[in-house]
């Protein structure tokens, strides 16, 4: 891979928002449209994802834990690499970063502890002026992950959806508030989008639906009632599968409609559903007419 290596005259790029490579990517690794978010697939490997620019000595790489799939031993993998993604091929990517890529080419990653790194946990790592790769996870301590770091040339942010890490979604290092260990914590005056007529939350019926809830794949609801059903119930309202993460729902509504729930009928038999399970969370508003939405099946 030494063909990939960016040199010193390459190393300044504008100081963007970070967000992952859309080329180069393993081979179970989907993103979003905005690239922000990493999804694996399938097994436990072929998860690596790089920063679409270099990162500086010092920057904060943020991410976000959205999805923990028991099961695997280890989990995320972070680090630094002197590849240039823009210059690799993403059938040419080895399986694991750790030790396949660092064998391969000048590649600085460490595990992060697997029982620290939970869905909604906020990771920020670094590398300092001295060559020693760090990590922090919520609020928690500083981690000394590697030591001998080579600075002097441009290093991308490396990270490998390993194992138990299913997917992740980068951060502003730059904001001054993170999420707790509780999955995306809220407050009840957190501003919601209203809905136009046929597109409401299943549970409240004024907020848009826009959230699916993993890994059932129902976007019946908005990201309001989804965190508070997670929260108190950790069971879809649906089909009573175990709620492991809430994410924003793939793609436009367009490309989200379905069968769903039919109708008003539907919808109290939904609400009946949580009464049933002791949920009391948010009152029905005005209900309308029309299906709710289901999203496309997880891919194995």
């Amino acid at each position: 891979m030494g063909a990939q290596l960016c040199s010193q005259a390459d190393a300044k790029a504008p100081r963007e928002t970070l967000r992952f490579h859309a080329e180069a990517k393993g081979a179970q690794v989907r993103l979003d449209a905005q690239q922000c978010t990493a999804h694996r697939r399938a097994t436990f490997h072929d998860g690596i994802v790089f920063s679409q620019r270099p990162v500086a000595p010092g920057e904060r790489v943020a991410l976000r834990v959205l999805w923990h799939e028991s099961g695997w031993c280890g989990g995320l993998r972070v680090g630094f690499t002197r590849l240039d993604p823009a210059r690799l091929s993403a059938p040419s990517l080895p399986p694991f970063v750790c030790p396949d890529l660092e064998q391969q080419s000048p590649t600085w990653a460490a595990v992060l502890p697997e029982e620290g790194v939970l869905p909604g946990d906020v990771v920020r790592f670094w590398v300092n002026r001295g060559g020693r790769l760090y990590a922090r996870v919520n609020a928690g301590p500083r981690l000394l992950l590697r030591k001998g770091v080579l600075l002097g040339a441009p290093l991308w942010a490396v990270m490998d959806l390993y194992g138990t890490t299913k997917a992740i979604e980068l951060l502003d290092p730059t904001a001054s508030v993170f999420p707790s260990t509780m999955p995306w914590a809220f407050s009840d005056e957190t501003p919601q989008p209203e809905a136009a007529a046929g597109e409401e939350c299943a549970i409240c019926f004024h907020r848009a639906a826009n959230t699916c809830l993993v890994p059932c794949g129902h976007t019946h609801f908005c990201s309001y009632c989804a965190r508070r059903v997670f929260r108190d119930l950790a069971k879809c309202p649906v089909c009573r599968c175990e709620i492991e993460a809430v994410t924003p729902a793939w793609g436009p509504p367009t490309l989200r409609t379905g069968e769903g729930l039919p109708g008003a009928g539907g919808r109290l038999s939904l609400a009946l559903s949580l009464a049933s399970a002791g949920w009391r969370g948010a009152a029905p508003r005005h209900p309308h007419s029309g299906g709710v939405r289901k999203a496309g099946q997880r891919q194995a």
